[in-house]
């Protein structure tokens, strides 16, 4: 296959984000336990990968347009619609739509439990600096808090 076509990254794309799985479990497993300095190995390995995939990525949107294409999801398809290619390279687009699938899963679980930590690390706090919060969600579906402090009688 030309090295110059949209698809010629497609197996080094699939194997960046199998990374970032891995990377993204790993971050899991670290948000279960609670384990803080398990999450900066993570951290940091996580921006690796995905600065990596980034690039690939721009790097494939740029043949895209290139070859007249929309820079985008959409462009691949269509690029995969309207020319030749190497027949394993459809396999390959699958195979990274259905990775991309469960990198956005295990973000959101994940987003999901550092919510809940930065929940029960606010109320921790709340309770160190002795007041009551009461927690509602306003219209734009952000919680807001409406602190009330103890009072102090000076006499």
């Amino acid at each position: 296959m030309n090295d110059n076509t949209p698809a010629s990254s497609l197996k080094n794309e699939i194997a960046l984000t199998a990374e970032l799985i891995g990377i993204l479990k790993d971050e899991q497993a670290h948000l279960v336990a609670a384990d803080v300095n398990g999450l900066v190995a993570i951290t940091e390995q996580k921006s690796r990968v995905v600065s990596a995939i980034s690039t690939v990525t721009t790097q494939r949107y740029s043949r895209l347009a290139q070859a007249g294409y929309k820079a985008m999801e959409g462009g691949m398809r269509a690029w995969f619609d309207n020319t030749a290619h190497d027949p394993e390279s459809d396999n390959d687009w699958a195979e990274l739509l259905k990775l991309a699938q469960e990198v956005k899963s295990l973000n959101n679980t994940n987003g999901i439990l550092i919510g809940k930590h930065l929940t029960y690390n606010q109320g921790a706090l709340n309770i160190l600096r002795g007041t009551k919060a009461t927690g509602f969600y306003g219209p734009d579906g952000q919680a807001t808090t409406k602190v009330q402090g103890r009072g102090v009688i000076v006499g």
